[in-house]
């Protein structure tokens, strides 16, 4: 029984990356077929394209989902009563978020980065396990927020993504997904009973946290679409709207398919979604936003974590010392 029970957790072990690995093999056959003409000199062009000004939103963008991805961590705080310091939390917001979008596996990766920076501000480990599961439900409910909103708003975003999604289909899970949300804020104005997972219990938050997080859960998501929007060109751009609904349902794909950083799968959605641009343009924004929200935020959290990992051996060492 022993051996057959090792087998079993092994197997689970090796469900998600297996998916994962299928699900960017696929994609990338897919975005082979897509880019099979492609010409480096009108990729090049889509870089080029960029105005001074579309560069200093992109950069004024990137700032503003960090700073909003670090009230995620504030709210779950609030949640929990605890007081830590905005520029702490902001600091293992970077790393976290950083971290995760590019390695994929964000829970796990989140709660690793989270536990070891949260503890040593006094957070005890089911403290921290809660934090991490508010944040995910934060992110979960802006998710649900901004592609409702998006499909409703826009109606024939269905029709772009029809190789992902049935437009009827997606209006009925647009509507689905708000009243999700509303029920959720009933909820916690009820508040009900503690939510239990075997050993695991979350709270309902009071009604003013539950509010806060649905007002600004979505911002980080819109700021996100502006950096692709941004580096897009304005000739023949279909709009805001339309631009952020393309990209939350291929991040949300991307999210879904377990994929390191979602690599490849949010590439083919958005490249899929947006037809009225080149390939080469669509994948030209694509590589700045990737540089931007995930390559430039990664290496400033690595670098954070060295300073605080030298700040931790530096502070235990000093007792000996005096």
């Amino acid at each position: 029984m022993a051996g057959i029970s090792g087998s079993s957790a092994k197997w689970k072990k090796l469900i998600w990356p297996t998916i994962g690995l299928t699900a960017i093999a696929v994609s990338f056959w897919f975005l082979a077929h897509e880019l099979q003409d492609m010409s480096w000199q009108a990729l090049w062009a889509g870089f080029a394209a960029i105005t001074p000004v579309h560069w200093g939103l992109i950069v004024l963008c990137t700032l503003c989902c960090y700073v909003n991805l670090a009230l995620y961590d504030v709210i779950a705080l609030q949640h929990l009563k605890k007081r830590v310091g905005f520029g702490f939390v902001t600091g293992c917001a970077l790393t976290t978020y950083s971290l995760a979008h590019t390695i994929g596996a964000s829970a796990f990766t989140g709660a690793v980065i989270r536990y070891r920076a949260y503890t040593t501000k006094g957070l005890s480990g089911p403290e921290v396990g809660v934090l991490v599961t508010f944040c995910s439900l934060t992110f979960s409910l802006a998710v649900m927020i901004v592609l409702g909103v998006a499909f409703l708003v826009t109606p024939d975003l269905g029709d772009r993504l029809t190789q992902f999604l049935s437009p009827t289909l997606v209006q009925w899970l647009a509507a689905a997904t708000l009243m999700i949300v509303v029920l959720y804020l009933i909820s916690s104005a009820l508040g009900l009973p503690d939510l239990r997972i075997r050993n695991f219990h979350i709270s309902y938050p009071r009604l003013p946290i539950a509010l806060k997080q649905v007002t600004i859960a979505p911002v980080e998501l819109l700021f996100a679409a502006g950096i692709l929007y941004f580096a897009l060109p304005a000739e023949g751009n279909p709009g805001y709207m339309v631009v952020m609904g393309v990209f939350v349902v291929g991040f949300s794909l991307a999210l879904l398919s377990h994929a390191p950083g979602g690599l490849g799968v949010f590439e083919l959605a958005v490249i899929t979604g947006l037809p009225e641009f080149e390939p080469e343009t669509v994948l030209a924004a694509l590589l700045v936003f990737r540089m931007f929200y995930l390559i430039f935020p990664l290496i400033l959290g690595l670098i954070l974590v060295a300073l605080f990992e030298h700040g931790q051996l530096r502070g235990k060492r000093q007792p000996e010392g005096a």
